[in-house]
């Protein structure tokens, strides 16, 4: 399964790091990275692949969300599938 993961906030050291370090530890890859900056917020769109982690989709949800608050981040992923909907015109 791919997701989307979204991440927003201010700009400080080690967003990317402890972003992707998590995914990692979840054994979830990154396909496809996207990141800026603008007027000192962080901005950062991930393309996931969920097939060789073991954990439920809502577990996976549950690691990010919590590495966004170590992090005083907001993290988010959702569904490719449903990502791609909200997103047609």
């Amino acid at each position: 399964m791919k997701a989307i993961v979204t991440v927003i906030g201010k700009d400080r050291v080690g967003i990317v790091a402890g972003v992707s370090k998590k995914l990692s530890d979840l054994n979830i890859n990154i396909n496809d990275i996207s990141q800026t900056i603008m007027e000192g917020y962080f901005t950062m769109m991930v393309l996931c692949d969920l097939s060789y982690s073991e954990l439920e989709f809502s577990q996976v949800k549950e690691e990010l969300a919590a590495v966004g608050e170590e992090l005083e981040i907001k993290v988010r992923i959702q569904r490719q599938e449903i990502f791609d909907a909200m997103h047609t015109l």
